[in-house]
């Protein structure tokens, strides 16, 4: 007998302002000493001043740290430093704030603290992993959805590629999701990440893995994002169409725990190998992959169209199909997002180096349809 796990366990605060509910929050956790986990460019930005405001009127007896080295693309060294900047100052709990890379690093850390014998690159799901120390997510862009997600994405020092580390007890303790945080984003990022949350969804909604609760969910994620995005995008203080695409990035993550496709294997490596904003990577290889899985899987996009908001329900299975293609190729063209790879220093010396990492990536493996090695690089040559 087969047996399927459905799980949406992540307590979410959300709303314009949510960010002050974080003392008492940090206090109901038993956290009283936490770690900040960010990136350096947050720390010049209003939001980070949000938070540095909000910790500071926490009550007396407590404290907080910072660790703020986070690269765009956290490696192994990130987290082994966040650790030990956790052991140092006597931590009892971590804060991740920013976008998914520090998220990242905030989940991961916390393995270390439980068996710092064990390095990243000999990750043991089987292990027991109970008792991590408690973590609250506090994105400040709407794209990973790492802040609800059971994964942490780490470039590992012993082989210089992005490795998944999955594991449940990953999960946050508390999300918080407030747009107000996201205002200052710049409109380019928004974009990327944006870019990101649509390909969770997409690519989510189409693995073949069953998980009908998924799917609802990123069909809806596909219509939030659709609506919200442009507007996101042109006017960066309308508050609402922030805060739809903060709850659309974490759908997009809650989605994709029935896995995702050769999007982000593609993905994966550009940013590895060729310093590529995942969300930026996602965005130009999508419609190549969508026009690839349609190809041999007629009708596969119909479902997502009518999320886009076509009237694709009475036209063939190969015009639903094209019809959606060109609403998300033209959707990301306009957020400046449909530019070939080498205008981004890809080069064709890069395409062995990245088709060898694409096809050991996993996310390939619940593609829509099956795909070859000489299929991803055939697909990096497309969009090359």
């Amino acid at each position: 007998m087969n047996l399927t796990t459905f799980s949406f366990p992540t307590l979410i605060r959300f709303g314009a302002g949510a960010l002050s509910v974080l003392p008492a929050s940090l206090i109901s956790a038993g956290i009283r000493k936490p770690l900040v986990v960010t990136d350096p460019g947050m720390l010049a930005t209003r939001a980070f001043d949000s938070l540095r405001s909000v910790l500071g009127h926490r009550n007396q007896e407590t404290t907080w740290f910072l660790f703020s080295s986070v690269q765009p693309n956290p490696a192994e060294r990130d987290v082994t430093e966040a650790a030990a900047a956790f052991r140092t100052a006597g931590c009892d709990g971590v804060i991740g704030f920013g976008g998914g890379s520090a998220l990242d690093v905030a989940k991961a850390l916390r393995l270390l603290i439980k068996r710092p014998e064990a390095p990243l690159a000999r990750f043991d799901p089987a292990a027991d992993w109970s008792n991590l120390p408690p973590l609250v997510c506090v994105p400040t862009t709407a794209g990973t959805g790492s802040e609800v997600g059971r994964s942490s994405v780490i470039v590992l020092a012993s082989t210089g590629r992005k490795a998944v580390i999955f594991h449940p007890e990953l999960l946050a303790r508390l999300v918080i999701l407030d747009p107000e945080l996201t205002r200052e984003l710049p409109p380019k990022l928004t974009a990327a990440t944006g870019a990101d949350a649509l390909t969770h969804c997409i690519e989510s909604f189409t693995c073949p893995v069953f998980h009908p609760l998924c799917d609802g969910i990123a069909l809806e994620g596909v219509r939030i994002i659709v609506r919200s995005l442009p507007r996101a995008f042109q006017h960066p203080h309308d508050l609402e169409a922030r805060g739809r695409m903060l709850v659309a990035a974490a759908m997009g993550a809650i989605a994709f725990q029935k896995d995702l496709g050769a999007t982000h294997s593609l993905a994966h490596p550009l940013s590895s190998v060729c310093g590529l904003h995942h969300g930026l990577a996602n965005a130009l290889c999508l419609p190549a992959v969508m026009r690839f899985n349609a190809a041999r899987k007629p009708g596969l996009y119909r479902r997502v169209g009518i999320a886009c908001g076509l009237e694709v329900m009475k036209v063939s299975p190969g015009e639903a199909d094209s019809a959606t293609i060109q609403f998300i190729s033209d959707l990301l063209a306009a957020l400046q997002l449909a530019s070939p790879l080498r205008e981004h220093g890809v080069r064709e010396e890069h395409l062995e180096e990245l088709t060898a990492q694409a096809w050991d990536d996993p996310c390939h493996k619940t593609n829509a349809v099956p795909v070859t090695k000489e299929d991803l690089r055939r697909l990096y040559e497309e969009v090359l």
